[in-house]
């Protein structure tokens, strides 16, 4: 057991499980189960279909690491299928007992094939009820998933974004179920629906702050920010660096939506409503901080007025951010103070590129140990466990 974990129950605020290829026509009514997302051989490769076999998208093993451990440049090894990965990317038995054996207490669960804010269902599912089923089905078996793991497993379900009110159901209908907070979408427009910006949504941030469900933005949550992260690299480069260069580019997508979510005075409405930023990094939270403070009074000082805070303050109460590979900061202690020790929490993205593998722990160690202790308790373990209700 890594020496971290000897007296701290830590906690990874960001992984994924690959949806294994039954989930949902397992559980679809038999009049829908030719019409959910199944997988289907397409030209030799196995593929995600729905309806009337409109692709979703590749069904892929989710992970760069294979059956023998071994971990692999994103591009060389993308599509290749379930079959090929670690079984702890797709396993929930499997997953526990690598949990077990590298130290952690408890994983946040994203999805993959669904879209990792739900962004695949919300978009590319056409049929409402078709659409809404899926949703549900996604969730239940996360629900189910969550129960079985006696909560180690935290599952972020995929809200129907398409659907203001839809989502204040599913809000609470998830709550009901034991959630521990929502996964969105950051382009809710893209589906149909109003901007988070529009007080539209009121009732939905109202729900999640009566329900104590966290709103989780993760990088790449709409076809928006995947759109950019496509474009962010010059044709011409290799193709391992494409993806590493939009990668480190989508990271400000989640800067967008920090700023987004404070002008917009959600927080101003719901004081109590938490945020959290997930898979960005925690590196640009200062500067973008210090730039929202500046630029509102530099272009919308009449709009500033009327709010009760500096943006930046707004971070510190409503906003949370997780990091992993910035354990290599040459000051780790000093952005973590930048930012509030209360507000950054730890992530190994596993089974995902750049993923810490392998002995994630024992990566940080030293890094971690470097930290004042108080520091390293809240960031570890007991800053996701007070969000999560751990």
């Amino acid at each position: 057991m890594p020496k971290l974990a000897d007296d701290l129950r830590i906690i990874d605020a960001d992984t994924h499980l690959t949806e294994r290829h039954d989930l949902f026509t397992s559980r679809a009514p038999a009049k829908y189960k030719d019409r959910v997302p199944r997988v289907v051989d397409v030209e030799g490769k196995p593929f995600w279909v729905v309806d009337d076999d409109v692709q979703l998208g590749p069904a892929r093993a989710g992970t760069v690491i294979d059956r023998q451990g071994r971990k692999y440049a994103f591009e060389e090894c993308k599509l290749n299928p379930i079959e090929w990965g670690i079984e702890a990317a797709w396993d929930a038995e499997s997953r526990l007992a690598w949990m077990d054996e590298n130290g952690f207490y408890a994983q946040v669960l994203y999805p993959n094939a669904v879209g990792i804010g739900g962004q695949v269902l919300a978009n590319d599912v056409k049929d409402p009820v078709l659409r809404q089923m899926c949703v549900e089905i996604y969730n239940d078996a996360m629900a189910e998933l969550q129960e079985w793991s006696d909560n180690r497993f935290i599952p972020m379900p995929v809200m129907p974004a398409w659907d203001v009110d839809a989502c204040v159901r599913e809000a609470r209908r998830i709550a009901a179920l034991g959630f521990r907070g929502v996964n969105m979408t950051s382009d809710p427009q893209e589906t149909g629906s109003p901007d988070f910006a529009d007080p539209a949504w009121d009732p939905f941030w109202d729900a999640c702050q009566d329900l104590q469900l966290p709103v989780h933005f993760h990088i790449g949550a709409s076809l928006t920010s995947l759109n950019f992260y496509g474009k962010y690299f010059w044709p011409s480069q290799h193709q391992n660096f494409r993806p590493a260069i939009g990668g480190a580019m989508l990271y400000l997508n989640n800067a967008r939506v920090v700023i987004n979510s404070v002008y917009a005075g959600i927080f101003d409405r719901f004081p109590d409503l938490k945020m959290v930023s997930v898979e960005s990094g925690i590196g640009w939270v200062p500067f973008i901080l210090q730039a929202a403070d500046y630029q509102i009074m530099e272009n919308a000082p009449e709009q500033a007025a009327k709010m009760s805070r500096k943006p930046s303050e707004y971070f510190a109460h409503n906003w949370y951010a997780t990091f992993w590979f910035e354990a290599d900061h040459p000051d780790l202690q000093g952005l973590i103070d930048e930012i509030g020790e209360d507000n950054v929490l730890f992530e190994t993205d596993f089974p995902h590129p750049t993923c810490l593998y392998p002995k994630p722990l024992e990566a940080v160690e030293a890094q971690m140990t470097a930290l004042r202790p108080e520091t390293r308790r809240k960031v570890l373990s007991e800053n996701a466990a007070a969000l999560y209700r751990i």
